[in-house]
């Protein structure tokens, strides 16, 4: 009797994700951590222990989601409401 093998489980993005779009998220962090409307949120991160690569990233994440809304609603980006519903 042969044992089966369990399925690799993929968390987060599969080989077939966008390699460039990725790459300009993540260097909008690094920048956005630095200067701009994220450095107190990526600075609070710190502040609870995370890493910095891993704030880096959720930051970047914060970043691709605000993109979203912003373009689904055609709204003007407030940096305002986004950092309260950080908070």
């Amino acid at each position: 009797m042969k044992r089966k093998q369990k399925v690799i489980q993929t968390r987060g993005l599969n080989e077939d994700y966008h390699r460039r779009l990725k790459s300009i998220f993540k260097s909008a962090a690094v920048h956005a951590c630095g200067c701009g409307a994220y450095t107190e949120y990526y600075e609070g991160l710190l502040k609870n222990g995370m890493r910095p690569e891993m704030a880096r990233l959720v930051v970047a994440r914060k970043l691709a989601a605000t993109v979203l809304a912003v373009w689904k609603s055609g709204e003007a980006f407030d940096e305002q409401r986004i950092m309260s519903q950080a908070a």
